[in-house]
């Protein structure tokens, strides 16, 4: 019940804040999830979704998504994805927000603005870009390169299973890292500039200060990043429609692609595009509760 005074009890306040977001939540995301987790116990196609029958099929969906080998080689290009994008992503954006934070550094606010271009830019529009970027023929980046002398005839970048893959992953990369870089930003400006001080009179160098200081007091908005990042990264659509649509071949195919192809394309088996979409749900789960448990502690200032 409420307190003496009209207060509520802490617990019953946060629940009554909260509660709009929660009754959104539920409606935007944990009816598709729970409709998702129906369609995959059932046999659906485009012919059942005209009769409005769905044949209960139970496992199969998941025994027949287990057995394909195109979706064990998809996983495998999404675990390589992710371990690339996010390390790069955590590592550009601590270095370039450290940069950025340090007032002595004269472009610190020029980078502050210029730095938001990349994030606003949508993510299939980011996609075409980088096609263009990296075309066989005509390419900036071939062009680029040539100019330096650092090629002598022009490289098919898209064409070629591993320079396409770090071509997704660099398109990735520069449009999502500016979210770290804020993040890490704001971090670095909310730490007290006592515990430097501090730090200097006890004889400490700006690197000790840097690792002993900076990293172990950002670990907590470094873990919020991972978990975030890591959970985007699973889900990597837009760059792969908009530059390799998969190819070469199957070599650029991640689980979301996987699961795009599967329902919504020719022979349309949405019952086993839904069961696809529930693994890697599983899986970002997992990973986040990995994260939780091994990177996030609570600090406190002194």
């Amino acid at each position: 019940m409420w307190r003496r005074g009209g207060e509520a009890p802490a617990g019953r306040l946060a629940l009554i804040l909260n509660l709009p977001s929660l009754v959104a939540l539920a409606l935007v995301l944990a009816y598709p999830i729970g409709f998702a987790g129906y369609l995959s116990l059932h046999e659906v196609s485009i012919r059942q979704l005209r009769s409005g029958e769905f044949p209960w099929a139970g496992l199969a969906n998941f025994a027949r998504l287990f057995q394909d080998e195109v979706f064990w080689l998809s996983l495998r290009h999404t675990l390589l994805f992710v371990a690339a994008s996010v390390l790069l992503e955590v590592v550009i954006g601590l270095a370039i927000a450290l940069t950025i934070s340090d007032e002595r550094v004269w472009l610190s606010r020029l980078t502050r603005v210029l730095i938001l271009i990349p994030w606003a830019v949508p993510p299939v529009v980011n996609g075409l870009l980088w096609s263009f970027i990296a075309n066989a023929q005509y390419g900036y980046l071939n062009r680029a390169l040539h100019k330096l002398g650092l090629i002598t005839d022009y490289v098919n970048w898209l064409g070629q299973p591993q320079l396409a893959m770090a071509v997704v992953i660099a398109a990735y990369v520069w449009r999502t890292t500016p979210f770290n870089i804020l993040l890490y930003h704001a971090a670095i400006q909310g730490i007290p500039a006592e515990i430097y001080e501090a730090a200097a009179v006890d004889g400490a160098s700006p690197w000790q200060s840097l690792w002993r200081l900076t990293l172990p007091l950002l670990r907590p908005i470094v873990a919020v990043t991972l978990i975030l990042r890591t959970t985007f990264s699973f889900m990597v659509f837009d760059e792969i429609l908009a530059i390799t649509q998969g190819g070469p071949g199957n070599d650029t195919w991640v689980a979301a692609w996987y699961t795009y192809r599967v329902a919504f394309q020719p022979p349309f088996n949405i019952g086993l595009g839904a069961a696809s979409a529930w693994v890697l749900a599983t899986i970002i789960g997992l990973a986040a509760l990995v994260y939780v448990r091994l990177v996030y502690r609570r600090l406190e200032y002194a």
